[in-house]
């Protein structure tokens, strides 16, 4: 939302997000077809589905000892651990950007702007490895941005802190 004071104006956007379902799989081939995501293990009893701390990534991180991956593996079946029923990492970011418009000409100005994107520079996390053979499993190993893939991580939504001024001539 632009607010103009003094010829300036800033503009704000505000993203916040709940975190994603994540679907917990054991990694391993029950069939014999060459699918192995697809197999959810059995929840453990008793269990519980976190493990928190203050050095790991996010500040938690699923805990192995609560999936048993063989039990459903060996009887063919998949497990009683429901699609999705495990949660990532939610989502705080603060874009702002501050920018003026100076008039040359009767048709023709000039735009100047300074955009910050995450400008608290909090932490976004991806989604936690799912899959029960992988060495991280439980874990998240990218932030967000470079989670997503495609574009530079330092300009999509969940990255580090970074700045861009830019001039720009209208006509």
């Amino acid at each position: 939302m632009p607010n103009n004071f003094g010829g300036f104006a800033l503009d704000s956007i505000v993203r916040l997000r709940t975190a994603a379902p994540v679907t917990v799989v054991t990694g391993r081939d029950p069939l014999g077809l060459g699918l192995t995501n697809v197999a959810r293990p059995d929840l453990v009893p008793g269990q519980p589905l976190y493990l928190y701390g203050d050095g790991l990534p996010g500040g938690k991180r699923f805990n192995p000892a609560a999936f048993d991956g063989e039990t459903s593996l060996a009887q063919a079946r998949q497990g009683t651990l429901g699609r999705g029923t495990l949660r990532g990492f939610g989502l705080q970011q603060v874009d702002l950007a501050l920018r003026r418009r100076f008039a040359l000409h009767e048709r023709l100005g000039l735009e100047v702007r300074a955009d910050a994107f995450n400008i608290f520079n909090t932490a976004n996390f991806a989604n936690p490895i799912g899959v029960l053979t992988n060495t991280n499993f439980g874990r998240s190993t990218q932030i967000l941005s470079t989670g997503l893939g495609g574009l530079n991580p330092l300009f999509q939504i969940g990255g580090p802190r970074s700045m861009q001024l830019a001039l720009r001539l209208q006509f």
